[in-house]
């Protein structure tokens, strides 16, 4: 929102300066982004009048103009301009005069000198000389009435501000300049002006039939018929400027007036050139397959979300957004209706992103705007109109208002004793009163207890902690003491046992990956690819059409990172998220930190695409592979062991995936992209992913001392025969029970898989696995009997239980 000090200050004048009343709104959530001047500063420069121009006696392109400047003395003035005429009223900068620094950065003098041979005692301006504007049309021509001789910062009400202000979405009623003069008046307890507004005479018994079929659309339309303007006329050079230090451009006097009302009480409204609408109008949503083309140019098609005014043969306008371009007015223009409405914010929101365009009027629509004041801001708009562009056969209607469906203004409470106990300081029932009574809210009052109606244009007004803000901005958030914290605060050691995910962060980018943040709104189409979710959890608004539901897994958003890389010709990705996934669980209650219903785990998930390390002389390029990723999972989870058995995963590739667990408890899984989405998503090689429990991750055991043996460890290797369906993971469970339940074995330190062999010497249907064992004691040197038995109770072990035979 940007706007015009001295606008302001026809309002409402505080007591203060600029720089205070910039510190005012900010403080009171009105923040002021930015405070610049509306022209750069320059000295002696006056309104001068050209009297008489004669051709430069030496040089084709020159004037030389006399310029009377009401000083006593004709100026004699070498002048380029071309378009230069007697009788024109122009900014002159007399001899001495400062003008803005030109490209050189410095200030411009205007002395008098010699310009091929005459004497120049002056310089005729241009606005951009002034650094007023970009124009190089010439001098900035002034209108008829300009007062000669009145300095020109003065006549062009150059000495101004120029306030942009952020507003936050619940403030819709600042959207204008007298939203925030109501808002000083308020803070400072200064009166305020409102805009005076009479009713037009009526003297044209016309209507325009309007039908409103959508009340959940429009609750209130009103319309006036006005015959006989001069679409022709001038805009006012006050409205212009004011116009101009809004941020707007001026078009004609037509649409002028109405982007000034809209600017000055926060009401759109539209001008439509009455004699091109046809028959009737009627207020409804759109129908699939109809098309507008708009002010903007734009041509876009409706449907039943969109709603629209339209007339007995076409759309006539987008409601609340734009209007068409076939009613658009113009210069030929004489017979307008004049419309203004309520629409509901509810069915303009997200409309006009819709369409990859934004206007004023929606960016107030969907916040909410006055429907209390239609008709009187009608008539604000009629007598600017009758004002400006009134001839003598000007002729206007009455006003056509329609009532259908107005909000609901249900009174708010709150309780004196609440407000001061989350403000924190002392807060009185009279305080409270004149802080009500300066923000315009309407109250019954009884002891501690104040019911709040909130008046029309207050759309941010529904709950107790609403007024509790109001009391605070009033009553001043530099006024609110800091106080340190009453409660004992003391530091907490974080358990031994878990570990922060910072850590965890760390260990990742140790083992060469970079850390990601993605959305957790994703394509509904990535749950049914990666997690085979066929009822994922949808977002009632959500903010693309492709981010429609709350992801399950992490895996989809990784894969799209990968892609993004690839198509900006990356050939390796390693990278790795940490975050929420969602899932529906109805034994989940109400918490702190828990939605009913849902259950929100945290996950860590990574991905490694193309070669296993970067090019280098030492180290044969090859790429990254199932077990590349398995080792860096274990190494994340080390020294606490992990368990992978095979499964099948939507997302992975059947015979190269597998089920993560630790402790008997599954917490995640690993595998290779599964070969359809590789070719759906268009990789040129499988990703290895992996996604496991981040609170297991986090959990760690705590370092205890265990004996270094000073004896020699002894190993053995061990070749078995088993099936082909028999996994090496199997065979490593067995050797482990009976580590721990045959007191013989418990001198196996540690089993490694070395080998697998198949082949000659084999059954088709038989393999065989190498083990290499390492076994030790703290107490002894280990005997080759001692050994010999360990190594019989293993082999028998896997006898008994998987027909295992060792290999010849």
């Amino acid at each position: 929102m940007q706007f015009s000090e001295n606008w302001l200050r026809t309002m409402v004048n505080p007591n203060m300066t600029s720089d205070e009343l910039s510190h005012l709104l900010t403080m009171s959530g009105l923040e002021v982004e930015e405070v610049e001047a509306v022209a750069p500063p320059f000295s002696n420069v006056v309104v001068g009048e050209v009297l008489e121009v004669a051709k430069h006696p030496n040089a084709d392109r020159l004037n030389v103009c006399q310029v009377d400047v009401k000083t006593g003395t004709i100026l004699n003035i070498v002048c380029g301009a071309p378009n230069v005429r007697v009788g024109m009223k122009v900014p002159c900068a007399m001899a001495g005069a400062v003008l803005p620094p030109g490209a050189d950065g410095k200030p411009f003098e205007i002395k008098v000198g010699q310009l091929r041979g005459v004497e120049s005692q002056g310089m005729l301006c241009s606005a951009r000389e002034l650094k007023l504007s970009d124009d190089q049309g010439g001098l900035l021509e002034l209108p008829d009435d300009a007062p000669v001789g009145q300095n020109f910062r003065d006549y062009f009400l150059l000495n101004d501000l120029k306030f942009t202000i952020k507003l936050t979405p619940n403030k819709a009623d600042c959207l204008s300049v007298l939203g925030v003069a109501r808002e000083v008046s308020a803070l400072t307890d200064t009166p305020l002006k409102q805009p005076t507004i009479q009713a037009a005479t009526v003297n044209l018994d016309e209507k325009l039939p309007v039908k409103i079929s959508a009340p959940d659309l429009c609750g209130r339309f009103a319309g006036r018929v006005i015959r006989g303007l001069n679409a022709k006329a001038s805009t006012p050079q006050w409205m212009k400027h004011r116009l101009e230090r809004s941020g707007q451009r001026s078009i004609s006097a037509l649409v002028d007036i109405s982007n000034y009302v809209m600017l000055e009480l926060g009401r759109p409204s539209h001008v439509f050139d009455l004699d091109k609408i046809h028959g009737s109008l009627d207020v409804r949503w759109g129908k699939p397959g109809e098309q507008i083309k708009l002010l903007n140019g734009n041509t876009v098609e409706v449907d039943g979300w969109i709603g629209v005014i339209a007339d007995e043969q076409q759309l006539e306008s987008l409601a609340g957004i734009m209007g068409g371009d076939a009613t658009a007015v113009s210069l030929e223009t004489s017979n307008i209706y004049l419309e203004a409405a309520f629409w509901f914010p509810h069915a303009i929101q997200g409309r006009s992103r819709r369409f990859n365009f934004s206007t004023d009027a929606a960016h107030r629509f969907e916040r909410g705007v006055d429907f209390a004041t239609v008709v009187e801001h009608i008539e604000r708009i009629t007598a600017l109109l009758i004002e400006i562009c009134g001839t003598a056969e000007t002729r206007i209607g009455p006003v056509d208002d329609q009532i259908v469906n107005l909000p609901k203004r249900d009174a708010v409470t709150v309780r004196t004793a609440r407000a001061a106990r989350i403000i924190g300081v002392e807060i009185t029932d009279d305080m409270i009163a004149n802080i009500f009574t300066r923000l315009g809210l309407s109250f019954d009052q009884q002891p501690g207890l104040f019911a709040v109606t909130p008046p029309s244009y207050r759309f941010d007004i529904e709950i107790e902690e609403d007024l509790i803000e109001e009391i605070a901005r009033v009553y001043g958030f530099e006024n609110i003491p800091a106080l340190p914290p009453v409660a004992a605060s003391a530091m907490r050691i974080a358990p031994e046992n878990i570990r922060s995910l910072f850590d965890v962060r760390h260990l990742l980018a140790d083992l060469d990956y970079q850390e990601v943040v993605n959305f957790s709104f994703v394509d509904s189409a990535w749950e049914i690819d990666f997690a085979d979710n066929q009822a994922p959890i949808k977002l009632l608004n959500p903010i693309a059409s492709q981010m429609n539901v709350m992801r399950s897994s992490l895996i989809a958003s990784l894969v799209a990172n990968v892609r993004y890389n690839i198509n900006r010709k990356a050939t390796r990705v390693r990278v790795f998220e940490i975050g929420a996934v969602f899932h529906r669980d109805a034994s989940v209650q109400d918490g702190p930190l828990d939605v009913a219903g849902y259950h929100q785990p945290k996950r860590v998930a990574g991905l490694a695409y193309g070669a296993v390390a970067e090019e280098q002389w030492g180290q044969a390029s090859r790429n990254v592979d199932f077990f590349d990723i398995k080792a860096d999972l274990e190494a994340l989870f080390a020294p606490r062991s992990l368990r992978f058995v095979k499964r099948e995963h939507p997302s992975l590739h059947p015979g190269r995936s597998a089920r993560v667990e630790l402790d008997g408890h599954d917490i995640g899984m690993i595998g290779e992209l599964h070969p359809r989405l590789q070719q759906k998503y268009d990789l040129p090689l499988a990703p290895v992913v992996f996604e496991v429990d981040a609170l297991a991750l986090q959990q760690r055991v705590v370092p205890a001392y265990t004996e270094i043996s000073k004896f020699p460890a002894v190993t053995r290797d061990l070749a078995l025969v088993v099936k082909q369906a028999v996994q090496a993971q199997e065979l490593v469970d067995i050797f482990a029970a009976e580590k721990q339940g045959n007191a013989a074995c418990a001198i196996v330190q540690a089993i490694v898989l070395f080998d697998e062999y198949q082949g000659k010497g084999l059954e088709n249907d038989e393999k065989s696995l190498a083990f290499r064992f390492t076994l030790q004691d703290t107490q002894n040197t280990l005997q080759d009997d001692q050994v010999d038995v360990a190594m019989s109770a293993l082999i028998a072990a896997a006898t008994t239980k998987l027909a295992a035979k060792l290999r010849a």
